[in-house]
């Protein structure tokens, strides 16, 4: 027998419960499929578990995408405000940490359940562990899985990308989306840590466990925020920032000390403490660690006042724009997104409908649409869950 409803979705995560809240509460019989046993999995370990819900930042500037306008409508329409009041009205305490990422004060959890009772009032009907195995569309929608085959309207894809393949993340909305003749522009690991050669890892494995301020830049894009050494290479705010724009074959460059001339500092240094090693100087805007690594791997022995201007000014030079060429990426077992996906040429940006499939939606993480790190995300999940699911009750 087959069970019908006016629509599935497909993907139990924050695009697919917000889609499915939203259509069910305008009186669609809304069906949500998941192939896992229980729902939100991603947004359950997010924010070290207190899940990065938001950002007050959000302006489209922060998403990259092969359209940069694409995500416009539905963050205007949609918007971190419009998030905290449904947060607000569940009664979820919740606080800003930097940046204006907003955590709860408690646990994930709490983001998780709320969207579920947000369901259940709207009458969603849950298919947990169900796993599909096609997608045809005769004249309804057909979807065939281990329990049953399905009739439906419409189908929203909002299964998510390839990060975090051990939460159960799989490549199904880019599947279906072939299926459909939909473009997908080649996915890669976002949010992701950095790898580097043997000579440059010589480096930054004695320092693992060492953070500190940093500027990274990638071709046009700047990010100012912590790097993390590693026994692996590099990871960070700033290096998970910056993985998103980094596409191989070129250098990202560091500033190890943002605001100052590194040279400048070292130069002064040398004329009012001459008889100190230059180590000791730089340990003074510097973690200890990472002064003394540098400055052995650059100068010569001895102190301030016997080294130099020339070496000097050329360990500052370094400093503001050490040029590291990584060798890739910890890849989707460390991402916390994908970029790329379902090619935004192919939907509508005002209800996210595939323009040649009437009734097929993509949300989410599946489309070319990736936000940077703190909560932007997830406000992407939201945003186009509920443009999709207000565009369902037309």
């Amino acid at each position: 027998m087959v069970r019908e409803f006016d629509v599935v979705v497909v993907g139990a995560g924050a695009a697919g419960l917000m889609c499915a809240m939203v259509a069910g509460g305008r009186g669609h019989r809304v069906l949500l499929l998941e192939h896992a046993a229980e729902p939100g999995k991603k947004i359950l370990i997010s924010g070290g578990g207190r899940c990065n819900f938001t950002n007050l930042q959000c302006a489209p500037g922060r998403f990259f995408s092969e359209n940069p306008h694409f995500c416009k409508s539905a963050l205007a329409r949609y918007g971190s405000q419009d998030f905290i009041a449904l947060v607000e009205k569940h009664g979820i305490a919740y606080h800003e940490k930097t940046l204006g990422q907003l955590f709860c004060d408690g646990s994930a959890k709490q983001i998780v359940q709320m969207l579920l009772d947000e369901c259940a009032a709207a009458g969603v009907a849950f298919g947990f562990s169900h796993v599909i195995s096609g997608i045809t569309k005769p004249d309804r929608f057909h979807i065939a899985t281990n329990h049953g085959d399905i009739s439906a309207r419409a189908v929203v894809l909002a299964s998510g990308g390839l990060s975090i393949p051990k939460l159960g993340a799989t490549g199904l909305a880019y599947q279906v989306a072939k299926r459909f003749a939909l473009p997908v522009i080649e996915t890669r690991p976002g949010l992701v840590p950095l790898t580097f050669s043997d000579d440059d890892l010589a480096l930054m494995r004695p320092l693992a466990g060492v953070a500190v301020d940093v500027m990274v830049r990638s071709g046009t894009s700047v990010f100012r925020e912590n790097m993390l050494f590693t026994h692996r290479g590099l990871s960070g705010p700033a290096i998970l920032q910056v993985s998103s724009v980094w596409a191989g074959a070129h250098e990202i460059d560091v500033d190890l000390l943002p605001g100052t001339d590194a040279s400048a500092f070292l130069l002064d240094r040398k004329k009012a403490r001459p008889r100190v090693e230059a180590k000791t100087a730089l340990a003074e805007v510097l973690p200890k660690r990472l002064a003394a690594v540098l400055t052995d791997r650059h100068l010569p022995p001895g102190p301030m006042g016997e080294t130099s201007g020339h070496d000097l000014t050329r360990l500052g030079e370094i400093l503001n724009h050490w040029r590291l060429l990584p060798t890739g990426s910890e890849g989707f077992a460390k991402a916390e997104v994908t970029v790329g996906g379902v090619d935004t040429t192919a939907l509508a940006s005002k209800t996210m409908e595939a323009n040649a499939v009437p009734g097929l939606y993509v949300i989410g993480e599946a489309v070319d649409v990736t936000g940077w790190l703190g909560g932007y995300n997830f406000q992407w999940a939201w945003a186009s869950g509920w443009v999709a699911g207000t565009a369902l009750a037309v």
